[in-house]
């Protein structure tokens, strides 16, 4: 197993899996996606495009078992303005932690703290002051919430993140079993990246 950060060649090789991993990890609870690759494909052109992104990927030998991206908050201003509208923070100085995406049996390994802490130091060089990122809110009795579900708020924690009270942005996906697409409320979490994170 390896994990690091993809630029150049490495990155466009690795952006189709990054795609498949998507639809294959988001479409278990809580997010439901019944994804769609192309538009995946378009979707992750932000990284093709973006000189700040960040790719961090994680290989079994060649294969790509996880992914986790990142950008500047100010990329997704359109997405994000109105839930941040009214807060004390400032888009131009907060990184977005986006999608963090391990096929399960690669889980438990530390990957996930290795996939924050590569992209917390992208975003410290980059002179950043804030990390963020956003989760799903499902209800607790969602008929499609397994019964051993073990949310990860306890793992965002203990890497310094706390939720924003009322900061929440809004997207629209189809959901595995539905027919349309519908709303989805997705809240922030933040932390100040002058802290170290408590990180093994």
């Amino acid at each position: 197993m390896r994990v690091e950060v993809l630029t150049g060649a490495a990155l466009e090789a690795a952006l189709d899996d990054v795609a498949r991993l998507r639809i294959a990890v988001f479409r278990d609870f809580p997010y439901l996606y019944d994804g769609d690759f192309t538009y995946e494909q378009r979707y992750i052109q932000t990284y093709r495009d973006s000189a700040t992104a960040v790719l961090v990927g994680a290989f079994d030998g060649d294969r790509l078992v996880g992914a986790a991206t990142g950008t500047p908050m100010a990329d997704h201003a359109d997405d994000f303005a109105a839930a941040f509208a009214g807060t004390e923070y400032d888009l131009s100085q907060v990184f977005y932690c986006a999608e963090s995406v391990l096929l399960p049996a690669y889980r438990g390994r530390g990957i996930g703290h290795r996939f924050f802490d590569l992209r917390e130091a992208h975003a410290r060089k980059l002179g950043f002051r804030y990390s963020a990122f956003c989760g799903v809110i499902r209800p607790a009795d969602h008929p499609l919430r397994p019964a051993d579900h073990a949310p990860l708020d306890p793992f965002w924690r203990k890497r310094g993140y706390a939720p924003l009270p009322g900061v929440v942005a809004h997207f629209r996906w189809k959901d595995v079993d539905q027919q349309a697409e519908t709303e989805k409320p997705l809240q922030f979490w933040i932390r100040a990246l002058d802290e170290e994170g408590d990180t093994p």
